[in-house]
């Protein structure tokens, strides 16, 4: 799927563009699931400009509307994203507004497969 190579390339404005049509075009509920990783992309991408509101604000969204598929859900391990997506947001409250470009957006999270 487009929207997620985009994502785990760390592309994530253009997920967003892909994703958000993919989500609009699914029925609910499965389209909070595509919603929710749209949303956590669009933290990063926050995060990559410096928008630390944005970014905080964005990934506990995402992994909000995430949580209802954790353990997994079409295919795509919820469970480890929302974790991996909380524990980089943790990372970013730690750091704080001052020293946010400190973390290494090459490490921001993947979207993994369970089959």
């Amino acid at each position: 799927m487009r929207g997620i190579e985009q994502f785990n390339a760390g592309e994530f404005f253009e997920q967003h563009e892909t994703l958000e049509l993919l989500w609009r075009a699914t029925s609910p509920p499965i389209h909070d699931l595509y919603h929710g990783i749209l949303q956590v992309g669009v933290g990063f991408h926050h995060w990559r400009r410096g928008n630390f509101h944005g970014a905080a604000v964005l990934l506990e969204e995402g992994i909000d509307r995430l949580r209802p598929f954790v353990p997994s859900c079409q295919g795509i391990d919820v469970a480890a994203l929302v974790a991996d997506a909380t524990s980089a947001r943790e990372r970013l409250v730690s750091l704080g507004r001052e020293r946010m470009s400190e973390f290494d957006l090459a490490e921001a999270p993947r979207v993994r497969f369970t089959r």
